[in-house]
């Protein structure tokens, strides 16, 4: 495959200009973007697994990551690929009423920067086609990370980084992409994500003779429960299934009474799991069971139809964790000296604004330009977590309260949670997440090519 290949036989040291831990959206994204600013001619990516990853099985790219992507080169690959929608239709089950709103707000949109749900894996691909042979070293798990002195007098230490097969690698420039759990975040001293008390089912589902849906988004909401689903292209269907996280052995609350007898043997299925999270995942046919049978039984029939026809290799059910946005932007943690982070290593967030991969599209432009325009890598690094955490901060708190106020409060019960259902029924989805989705529109700029030969790795 163009942009990579197999670890194989490797030299027990070896010397880098950047190493980028992860080869996902953020990792592939930022190389590339690097390179495009000229930054670097020696980028190393770092991907554990033996091929491209594709967890998640698929996304949303709204305006700011086609901003992001039209600076890195690839949006044209995609755009004729995929088609873009505007609307989506929310469906309450309790009171059977259903709304409509349009993502774009007031906004006016051109073509090329409409919301497209994409195949994740279509997009990595996209991305490491561009990127030169050997640049993605697969099987390449990242254990450990030191500094030592670097040997240009004047420059900034050298990050020293140790992978599972023993091959140690000396970079000048160290970015952790490497996802929720990151290794470089963690010996950085970044927080430790938080739980959202949700967890997501998420699945692609195929239908070879096509599905004949209309390309919108559909959402469906219940007691505990918010399922989805888009379509992203003629056969192919993007679904999900939100539920509150309910601890081992814990009974579920006591709900209002004013609740129908109904409604409540329904809250009691979906809290009384056949199996636990922790046994369902990992186990397409366990998590499928789970969610006809149990959680999501009563949600309508086009739905139910959607998740039994899921391929099974693009099956996960997580929990879905967040990075306390206030340690974003009180917190030095994201930066130390030719170190830092990108994507959901720096800026984990729960999915309900389909942001986590379109901010690491922001993050990986932001990031190369920073690095470009600095006189050091140090200089550059602490200027684009400076820019970054601002925005990031406010995606990750927006992110987590649309998610939460959609559920209904998430285990919120009694006078509280009929507010929250109440606001979010009245007002959120009529006036506020339109507003939302407005600062989606968000333009990160382009990527120039620095001159005058600042190559910080010379």
């Amino acid at each position: 495959m163009a942009g990579g290949e197999a670890a194989g036989a490797v030299a027990a040291s070896v010397d880098a200009e950047v190493v980028l831990a992860g080869g996902g959206i953020a990792g592939l994204a930022t190389a590339l973007a690097l390179r495009r600013a000229g930054v670097a001619r020696d980028v190393v990516v770092l991907e554990r697994h033996a091929e491209l990853r594709a967890t998640g099985a698929a996304l949303t790219i709204f305006p700011n990551g086609w901003f992001a992507l039209h600076a890195l080169g690839v949006a044209h690959k995609l755009t004729s690929r995929y088609d873009a929608y505007e609307t989506s239709k929310v469906t309450n089950l309790e009171s059977g009423a259903t709304q409509f709103f349009r993502f774009a707000g007031n906004k006016a949109c051109s073509e090329g920067v409409k919301l497209r749900p994409i195949d994740r894996k279509a997009l990595l691909q996209a991305l490491a086609e561009e990127l030169p042979p050997g640049t993605i070293r697969f099987s390449s798990k990242l254990v450990s990370i030191d500094t030592e002195p670097a040997a240009a007098a004047g420059s900034s230490e050298t990050a020293v980084v140790r992978l599972e097969d023993g091959t140690v690698i000396r970079a000048k420039v160290l970015i952790g992409c490497d996802g929720v759990h990151s290794v470089v975040a963690r010996w950085l001293g970044m927080s430790e994500p938080a739980s959202s008390g949700r967890s997501a089912v998420r699945g692609l589902s195929v239908f070879p003779d096509g599905h004949g849906l209309k390309r919108e988004l559909r959402q469906f909401l219940s007691e505990g429960l918010r399922a989805g689903m888009v379509p992203i292209s003629d056969i192919e269907i993007y679904w999900f299934l939100v539920n509150n996280t309910v601890p081992a052995g814990k009974p579920p609350p006591a709900r209002s009474h004013a609740v129908s007898n109904q409604l409540q043997n329904i809250r009691k299925k979906a809290s009384n799991f056949k199996f636990t999270e922790k046994e369902a995942a990992g186990d397409p046919i366990k998590t499928l069971r789970e969610v006809t049978e149990n959680l999501a039984n009563h949600m309508p029939e086009e739905y139910l139809d959607v998740v039994r026809h899921s391929d099974h290799n693009n099956l996960s059910w997580a929990p879905l964790l967040y990075r306390n946005p206030l340690s974003l932007l009180i917190g030095h943690q994201a930066a130390h000296g030719a170190v830092t982070v990108a994507g959901d290593a720096f800026h984990p967030m729960t999915p309900d604004m389909a942001q986590g991969g379109c901010s690491a599209l922001e993050d990986a432009i932001v990031l190369a330009r920073a690095l470009a325009r600095a006189a050091t890598p140090a200089e550059g690094i602490a200027a684009y977590v400076a820019e970054r955490r601002w925005r990031v901060a406010w995606m990750v708190a927006g992110a987590y309260l649309s998610g939460w106020v959609q559920q209904g409060g998430t285990n919120v019960t009694g006078v509280r949670g009929y507010m929250v259902k109440l606001f979010r029924d009245w007002i959120f989805y009529r006036f506020v997440f339109p507003r939302l989705a407005d600062t989606m529109w968000f333009n990160c700029g382009d990527l120039t090519p620095h001159k005058e030969g600042k190559d910080h790795t010379e």
